[in-house]
């Protein structure tokens, strides 16, 4: 798929502000300093659509880029371990959930997990959650360039194989480095399949 526009829409508390439910939408979502922003970014190919920090928790709305005007692109707000009070932290989640659950033109949730670590457990218990929702997600690996293959390799084969004790049949996954821009390709691709079958330009 070549992306020919990316444009920022605006960010929202409210999904019953989010723009209508018109087009395709694809959520991007992890813990919190993750990578989301530079992932989006890379997909993009637009430096600065989506605004990075090295503190975690910096995106706090539902943040909507418009790409080849045909399709939503969606930052959403990081769990885990950001430095925010119990109470705001609960006020994300609801926000999260609701999105999630009720957004009707979502495609695809696209879940982020730091290839550089071993399985954390709130990722586990986040996509043990989806499966409860019967939320459609694929897994995208971030940050492989950061270790050698070989950790990166047994980082990965770690958590696939936590979810195969829980899980029945593992969703899709890749692995991605926004350095190398690795994935890209093939992440736009899926998204590209998945907008033909709903009947969207690509």
């Amino acid at each position: 798929m070549n992306i020919i526009s990316a444009t920022y829409i605006g960010s929202f508390v409210d999904i019953e502000k989010c723009p209508g439910p018109d087009k395709p939408e694809y959520a991007f979502i992890g813990r919190s300093n993750v990578g989301k922003s530079s992932l989006i970014n890379m997909l993009a190919n637009k430096k600065g659509l989506a605004k990075v920090s090295g503190s975690p928790g910096k995106t706090q709305t539902i943040n909507y880029f418009l790409i080849n005007e045909s399709w939503n692109l969606v930052d959403l707000p990081g769990y885990g371990f950001a430095k925010v009070s119990v109470q705001q932290r609960k006020k994300w989640e609801k926000m999260i959930e609701e999105y999630i659950r009720k957004r009707k033109n979502l495609v695809c949730l696209f879940v982020l997990i730091d290839s550089r670590h071993s399985p954390q457990k709130n990722d586990l218990d986040f996509v043990d959650q989806l499966g409860e929702w019967q939320i459609p997600f694929t897994i995208i690996f971030t940050k492989t360039d950061k270790n050698t293959q070989s950790q990166t390799a047994g980082n990965i084969k770690a958590f696939t194989e936590k979810m195969k004790s829980r899980w029945e049949f593992l969703p899709p996954y890749f692995q991605s480095s926004v350095v190398k821009k690795s994935g890209r390709n093939e992440i736009l691709d899926l998204i590209e399949e998945y907008n033909i079958r709903f009947g969207a330009i690509a």
